[in-house]
């Protein structure tokens, strides 16, 4: 038998069917074929889109002009059809939902898509990022600061990468209600990567979003992840840079985070580390403002309380601690005892709160 060749306006028609009968969410995307349409046409991003709808006046007109093949139909059709089937959200720059702080970056993304609580996107946000090979004091630093946030209503986004970002989602997650964290991804919303958070991908879509502007089933490339930390930049009001090499893609958002006048803040790491350049050149460079904790954005975080006055000697190994940890023999060498004689006071300030024992020694409370 003959197969019949679908025109643009049957294509257009059958959108029109499909948009009746399964209620796409938003009245935004009535013209959600012709948006895809366009943005899905190969070497046309958000500049070129705007550009067209520019010339052309509309969304409609815009898609006319291209002439797009069936098979680009076909593709973009079989993308709505994917998105209803899996829970997928389309929206514009012109929702409600749309992030407010991107929607003032220029040539922002015209449509995301979002798997999850759409409405984590309206909340004020914060974005943090850092290196995938992160320190243990490192990444516990970054989620402590990102429950801090949560608790304070500040959503927290990160690119769901292993390492920093990981921290970054589990510690807002670990904060109570919904709608806590935003996680963007390089590929497709519905293409869970890093495999190995697979379980994290699923925990966010339950108590957050997961958002990207790539097309519905498309793998992570690498030129992607760069597009994706501009996202990130956008999304966040605020961005917090954790351990990161100079040519990281951490750098990167923080780059694109300057583009965008965000507030930049550092958390300094060992000058020895490669993972401390990051940071440590922009806080030396004045780019960035030193970031010592949670207590820098908020005036009413809970202190911890002492209730004895501390020795000396206990106030000499409290002021060589700090995020990197150290243990019991190094501890005795800084102050100049032996072990034995410093083991009380290591167990006198861990029972005040104001030191806790992780793999490696020592770090501040």
């Amino acid at each position: 038998m003959r197969k019949i060749k679908k025109s643009a306006c049957f294509l257009r028609a059958l959108f029109s069917l499909l948009l009746k009968i399964k209620n796409f969410y938003s009245i935004h995307m009535i013209n959600l074929f012709e948006t895809l349409l366009i943005l899905r046409t190969p070497n046309i991003g958000p500049v070129k889109y705007n550009e067209l709808l520019k010339q052309f006046g509309s969304v409609v007109d815009a898609a006319a002009s291209l002439k797009s093949s069936n098979e680009l139909c076909d593709s973009v059709l079989r993308e709505i059809e994917t998105a209803q089937r899996l829970g997928i959200t389309f929206i514009s720059d012109k929702d409600s939902f749309y992030p407010k702080a991107l929607l003032n970056v220029k040539n922002h993304p015209p449509v995301l898509s979002v798997r999850g609580n759409i409405e984590t996107l309206a909340r004020t946000a914060v974005a943090m990022v850092g290196t995938r090979h992160a320190t243990a004091s490192g990444m516990d630093f970054v989620a402590r600061m990102a429950n801090g946030f949560v608790e304070h209503g500040i959503a927290v986004v990160s690119g769901m990468a292993m390492g920093t970002d990981t921290a970054a989602h589990r510690g807002a997650l670990a904060a109570n209600g919904v709608c806590n964290t935003i996680a963007v991804l390089a590929g497709g919303v519905d293409v869970i990567w890093p495999l190995e958070n697979e379980r994290l991908y699923y925990e966010i879509i339950e108590r957050g979003a997961i958002v990207s502007e790539m097309p519905i089933g498309m793998n992570p490339v690498a030129n992607n992840f760069v597009m994706r930390n501009r996202i990130i930049a956008g999304i966040g009001e605020k961005l917090i840079l954790s351990e990161a090499d100079s040519k990281s893609g951490s750098m990167k958002t923080a780059g694109f985070a300057e583009k965008y006048n965000r507030e930049i803040y550092a958390i300094p790491s060992h000058p020895a580390d490669s993972r401390s350049m990051g940071p440590n050149s922009m806080i030396r460079s004045g780019r960035a403002t030193l970031c010592m904790g949670i207590d820098d954005f908020f005036t009413d975080t809970p202190k911890k309380e002492k209730n004895v006055k501390n020795s000396e000697s206990e106030i000499s190994i409290l002021d060589r601690i700090g995020t990197i940890p150290l243990s019991e023999s190094v501890l005795a060498e800084i102050v100049g005892k032996n072990i034995s004689e410093i083991k009380r006071d290591l167990v006198v300030l861990e029972l005040q709160g104001l030191i806790r024992k992780q793999d490696g020694g020592y770090v501040r409370g």
